[in-house]
């Protein structure tokens, strides 16, 4: 397995938010400066450079398309960002153009999640979204969810305002869509709130007597993890009332991915990433798998459809594993500086890395 460097791009500063494009033709690389830049995929050039937020951009997302509009050519990528102005703005990706914006106040937007397209309401299951079925091939309705301190906003793509949730009790540290798109989970100092994705209303809410840095679900909608400033991993069954806890890391729990089957979650909190086995009953019980670095690490992202971890350490290191293997590590390259993101293209053979040093790396992984 190798990990070679395909191209990489300078940002003027930290890069706060990394991600592909649905169809995976661009790459959008947000600096904490203000600017997000439009990469193309296949050699690095640069597509458009839009202005972003003044006072700096600080999250971006691009909005999900279906299997049909991936396929459309009049189908646009439209790209949602969020900035300490209190706006979240949308661009027309491929044109880079501004479309509209939506002044939510003036706490920073810190969080944005789009609603999944995969599935339609139909398949979500009634015990966790709490809502009507409406009929078979229903599809889920385009929705971004932006979280500003305590305050969160459901916005469709033009910009208006769908809905305004009640205040969370304390700064929303935390978003996370339920795979499925039935509802969105929220976390804050205290606790989750699953809001439902169709009438707005919290289907639950699970407290937590701590701070909550990170939320991830299993892609199969069963688990929801937290990783926590005790600093533990928190998990639950929302559709059965049932909670573990996993404790004994070195620090605070910012980083969480699972792989594509869900039988793999990993965790990081320390200098290993930890990999515990979700699969039946759940990681109560079991000793993880831990995956060394010489450094705390600083991301972690399992592949969309394959196997592989990425792992990221603050002294620049990225190495590649294979959970199942009794030898796991596949890979090590070492970059200038350490990553800030770690995202895969949406076919695995790209892994994008954003640097503290304003540095996008394009690395491509080869068998």
């Amino acid at each position: 397995m190798n990990l070679t460097k395909h191209w990489a791009a300078q940002l003027e500063d930290y890069v706060i938010d990394l991600a592909w494009s649905p169809d995976g033709t661009r790459l959008a690389a947000a600096s904490a400066s203000g600017p997000v830049s439009i990469y193309a995929a296949a050699d690095g050039a640069k597509q458009h450079e839009l202005p972003g937020h003044t006072d700096g951009t600080n999250c971006l997302g691009w909005q999900p398309r279906s299997s049909s509009q991936l396929s459309a050519l009049d189908s646009p990528l439209v790209l949602a960002t969020g900035g300490q102005d209190g706006a979240v703005k949308f661009w027309d990706a491929a044109a880079g153009q501004h479309v509209t914006t939506a002044e939510l106040g003036s706490a920073w937007v810190e969080h944005l999640g789009w609603r999944p397209s995969g599935g339609s309401v139909s398949s979500r299951g009634s015990d966790v979204a709490g809502v009507a079925d409406p009929g078979p091939g229903s599809a889920s309705p385009a929705t971004l969810f932006a979280a500003a301190g305590k305050s969160l906003f459901a916005l469709r793509p033009d910009g208006s305002v769908a809905h305004t949730f009640k205040p969370a009790p304390k700064t929303i540290s935390a978003l996370a869509w339920q795979p499925a798109g039935g509802c969105a989970a929220v976390a804050y100092f205290g606790g989750v709130c699953l809001w439902d994705a169709d009438d707005f209303v919290a289907q639950k809410e699970f407290p937590y007597g701590n701070g909550i840095h990170a939320l991830v679900w299993s892609p199969d909608n069963k688990w929801l993890v937290s990783g926590n400033q005790d600093p533990s991993v928190h998990l639950w069954i929302p559709e059965e009332d049932v909670e573990l806890h996993m404790s004994g890391y070195e620090g605070k729990v910012k980083h969480l991915s699972f792989d594509c089957t869900s039988h793999w979650l990993a965790t990081a909190g320390g200098r290993d990433a930890c990999v515990w086995d979700c699969s039946g009953a759940g990681p109560e019980g079991r000793e993880p798998s831990m995956f060394p670095h010489d450094a705390p690490i600083c991301a972690v992202a399992f592949q969309n459809t394959h196997g592989l971890l990425a792992s990221a350490s603050t002294d620049g290191v990225v190495q590649l594993w294979s959970p199942e293997r009794k030898q796991p590590l596949r890979a090590t390259v070492r970059m200038p500086a350490a990553a800030t993101k770690l995202v895969w293209s949406p076919d695995d053979t790209q892994l994008a890395i954003g640097s503290q040093k304003g540095l996008v790396y394009v690395l491509k992984s080869e068998a």
